[in-house]
């Protein structure tokens, strides 16, 4: 059964209830009030009559010491027809009980007498032949003699009205249902339409159409519910989009893996099958060996950088106080020997907390990766393991070969919201549409220059998330031609001074 046909027959109900009930005592209340009154007039008529009885008894003739029984019959029959309507209905008995006078139409037992004696009036209600009665009793002292005057009023128009007024309510009362019902259909109406609209936002959305919304018609305690409802369905949609892009990436991811797998591993089988059905001379031989060398050290890197990857998103940092001195330290003797590019070193002394080696391990593959993108196009299309020039002049010319004369800039300066560590190089720069994928495990701008240098697409996933841990996040600014500037924020703890090299 629907909520609206619900809320309609319990309203239906409780009003049916209430007005039966009031209706009831209404109708009640007047019939005993007019019955009351009714009562209280027979009363008072009775005791008209008796005390016009005694009066019409004390003009007896003195000649009777006691009031004889024609004389009752004579004064009860002029009471009976006196008056302005006449026609009463009285009854007269002795001190025995034994009726001297009865008026026609007088039908009413004698079950009143015996509880009616000289000093109480008794009265009760009695229903002859369909009609309805005051049947009223009371002690007549006349000439030291007791008797007893009983009349009967008719109040059958009371119990009429009654009935009327019962009959008149109910139709009343059905015509107030109907009409509650037609109205209550309405109002239920427009009380449940935000259920209804949140009912048919469930099922589309049930049937995954995730971007629709319930309509709010209201402001009140339903239209709150369709704003939460709305804002639930906002997250779901948002939770399910990202789900969607984790199992896209993941799908990405295992394609891409595979790719890698599949390269140096096909050079390799290839290698290897030549070595060993084959009879090489010895440059041949070294040649292959050293392919199948370096397709396995570049299979070798990948699964450690794919490990890092695994392990960064699992820890949690330990966060310390580092320098920012030791770190640098440690990059300048580790890119030492690149003599080939001007790197160089610009820092302000200051404290940061940070994990020390996963800092390490983000700042040493963003001047890696500034060091490819500045690798001159003749350098970086030459076969690893080829002969490089190492002598000081060769090494000037190559620099000037491509960029901004091979300039590598590693920047350490205060910020606003802590300390920011940042790599320039002046090399290919990254076109605008790659920024937000260049993150992504696997992913090359350039392939060919990463795979001739043994790359695979990881070192800046693992930064990402090794910076997550710090609640830190990798900036990008590139320009195709002109270079890029990957930097990241630390929380610092204090300035001591500049150093540059």
């Amino acid at each position: 059964m629907k909520f609206s046909i619900k809320l309609v027959l319990s309203t239906m109900i409780v009003l049916a209830l209430a007005l039966g009930f009031s209706g009831f005592y209404f109708v009640n209340y007047v019939f005993e009030t007019s019955l009351e009154r009714e009562v209280g007039q027979a009363l008072d008529e009775s005791s008209i009559l008796s005390f016009a009885f005694e009066t019409a008894a004390l003009n007896v003739p003195l000649k009777y010491s006691v009031l004889p029984d024609s004389v009752v019959e004579e004064i009860a029959s002029k009471l009976e027809t006196g008056g302005q309507s006449g026609g009463r209905l009285l009854r007269i008995a002795d001190e025995e009980q034994t009726i001297l006078y009865t008026s026609d139409g007088f039908t009413a037992d004698e079950g009143l007498l015996p509880q009616t004696n000289q000093h109480t009036k008794s009265y009760r209600i009695i229903n002859e032949q369909d009609s309805y009665y005051v049947h009223t009793c009371v002690s007549i002292n006349a000439l030291d003699r007791i008797l007893f005057l009983e009349t009967m009023k008719n109040v059958t128009g009371v119990f009429t009205e009654r009935a009327m007024g019962f009959s008149l309510y109910r139709k009343v009362t059905v015509v107030m249902l109907l009409t509650g019902m037609v109205i209550m259909l309405v109002i239920a109406s427009l009380l449940t339409k935000p259920i209804l609209l949140l009912t048919k936002a469930t099922k589309r959305m049930a049937a995954g159409d995730y971007a629709y919304r319930a309509r709010q018609i209201s402001q009140d305690e339903l239209g709150q519910l369709t704003r939460d409802f709305n804002g639930m369905a906002n997250a779901l949609e948002e939770n399910i989009s990202k789900l969607e892009e984790e199992i896209e990436a993941r799908e990405e991811f295992m394609g891409a893996f595979a790719h890698e797998l599949k390269t140096p591993l096909t050079a390799i089988i290839g290698y290897a099958d030549m070595l060993r059905s084959h009879k090489l001379d010895e440059e041949k031989s070294i040649l292959s060996a050293n392919y199948i060398y370096t397709e396995g050290k570049r299979l070798e890197a990948m699964s450690f950088r794919l490990l890092d990857i695994i392990v960064a998103k699992q820890e949690e940092a330990d966060l310390q106080e580092i320098p920012v001195r030791e770190l640098f330290t440690y990059l300048e003797e580790m890119f030492a020997e690149k003599r080939k590019f001007a790197i160089r070193f610009q820092y302000e002394e200051a404290d940061v907390w940070a994990e020390a080696n996963l800092i390490k391990t983000v700042m040493v593959n963003l001047i890696d990766n500034a060091c490819k993108a500045s690798e001159p196009p003749a350098a970086a299309s030459k076969t690893d393991g080829a002969p490089q020039a190492e002598d000081g002049a060769a090494a000037e010319a190559q620099r000037g070969a491509f960029g901004k004369d091979g300039v590598i800039e590693v920047i350490g300066q205060a910020a606003e919201d802590g300390y920011r560590l940042a790599v320039k190089d002046y090399g290919i720069g990254i076109p605008e549409a790659e920024l937000h994928k260049i993150v992504k495990a696997f992913y090359m701008v350039d392939k060919s220059r990463a795979r001739s240098k043994n790359g695979a697409g990881l070192g800046l996933a693992l930064c990402a998330e090794i910076l997550k841990i710090h609640h830190s996040q990798l900036q990008i600014e590139s320009k195709v031609g002109e270079g890029s500037c990957f930097s990241f924020v630390l929380p610092a703890k204090k300035n001591r001074g500049t150093y540059e090299e």
